[in-house]
């Protein structure tokens, strides 16, 4: 398992992620709860040779003071916020909520990937 966060540039890794999350929604299918794809995904990434932590929380302060924690669903390699939904379509919500999990963990990319539908459905949020 590479531990090294430099080894791979951000679109090889956006090409990784999305292969693997591919080969999860092609072996599990539609139809599960998010966490069963996020296992599911977890295992593949390793499998793949990357680092994935899953319910990264991420501290949120306001005027200097902590009024409260975001939990993003994965981090892929510290680089890549994952937010992991089963839902019929994207909404804005979603892409409103992953702009604010790279707020708050002033990272630069997310992917929202949805496995409710036959063929995995992905879109790039960039800060």
């Amino acid at each position: 398992m590479h531990t090294n966060t430099h080894e791979y540039g951000i679109e090889e890794l956006v090409e990784k992620v999305i292969g693997a999350a591919y080969e999860v929604s092609n072996t599990l299918k539609c139809g599960f709860l998010e966490k069963v794809y996020e296992r599911a995904l977890v295992r593949e990434l390793e499998t793949r040779g990357l680092t994935a932590h899953t319910q990264v929380s991420y501290p949120l302060q306001y005027k200097g003071v902590s009024v409260g924690n975001y939990i993003a669903d994965m981090v892929v390699e510290h680089q890549i916020v994952i937010e992991l939904k089963c839902g019929d379509c994207f909404t804005n919500e979603h892409l409103a909520q992953a702009l604010n999990y790279l707020r708050a963990s002033k990272l630069n990319l997310a992917l929202v990937i949805n496995f409710q539908k036959p063929k995995v459905e992905w879109r790039r949020v960039i800060l």
